[in-house]
């Protein structure tokens, strides 16, 4: 691997940089600075809310661009690069798909804010760790002051075994991706990392073999596909690893951070 070629780094948030409390590594952030210095551009591409990723990141939102809500939002110094939203029949027919689905929370993930209705204390103080702006409404398919950017479903016995085979006849014309072990998304089906990866890179001329990307789970598969340095977690679902070029530590192990450190030393050996 000739680490010195690249030029932007990708890299998912949950399992992937933040550890499992949920925070971002101080050494991260020592490394960013590094990066800035020799300029490389960071990237953060997540399937959560714009605000909560820039919550997450927010000594350095300014100087980085984020990829929001599985592809579906782009944004760089808080200005829209490029958004990709479901029509409003589309959306009425996907809450009428999702009502059978028993045992599961839908959330309306808005341009402005996600929208649950009220499914208890407990079921909004684990969802408000991935949506920094939300509202409770009585009634989903009267939210109509907004754009539709994907519907996320919620399962507590799994979103795999329990939310794919009910919705997997959908994706012959939608992006239908378990994006973690709960969680499940219906977006447009250019709503996905890698389509948004793939213009930041046009716009930005910075080609795939230019490109480092972490993920850890199904809906990073287009965008570790965008990247020669592709890299998998060792918590990473097997469909990850099988496409992934590489692999790096779990992200309690600070696996990203781990292969950032080799690019920094490959840049700075061939500036010395």
């Amino acid at each position: 691997m000739d680490l010195s070629r690249v030029k932007m780094i990708v890299t998912d948030m949950d399992g992937t940089l933040l550890n499992t409390e949920g925070a971002v590594s101080t050494r991260f952030f020592e490394q960013f600075k590094i990066l800035q210095e020799l300029g490389i551009i960071f990237v953060a591409a997540s399937g959560r809310q714009y605000y909560s990723i820039v919550q997450k990141l927010d000594a350095i939102q300014d100087q980085i661009y984020v990829i929001a809500e599985n592809g579906a939002l782009t944004m760089h110094q808080g200005r829209e690069l490029q958004t990709t939203e479901i029509d409003r029949n589309t959306y009425l027919e996907l809450l009428e798909e999702t009502k059978g689905l028993e045992g599961s929370q839908v959330v309306v993930c808005g341009r402005k804010k996600g929208y649950i209705e009220d499914y208890g204390a407990a079921f909004i103080s684990m969802f408000s760790e991935y949506y920094d702006r939300f509202e409770v409404v009585s009634d989903l398919s009267a939210v109509v002051e907004d754009q539709y950017l994907k519907i996320a479903i919620c399962n507590q016995k799994g979103a795999e075994a329990y939310l794919y085979p009910s919705l997997k006849h959908l994706e012959a014309r939608l992006k239908v991706k378990v994006s973690g072990e709960m969680w499940l998304d219906l977006s447009h089906n250019n709503a996905n990392k890698g389509f948004a990866l793939q213009q930041l890179q046009q716009s930005l001329g910075i080609t795939s073999a230019e490109t480092m990307v972490f993920g850890d789970y199904n809906n990073d598969l287009e965008m570790l596909e965008q990247a020669t340095y592709s890299f998998a977690m060792a918590n990473a679902h097997p469909n990850v690893k099988a496409v992934a070029n590489y692999q790096t530590k779990s992200n309690n192990e600070r696996g990203v951070e781990h292969i950032i450190d080799q690019v920094i030393a490959a840049h700075q050996t061939i500036k010395a």
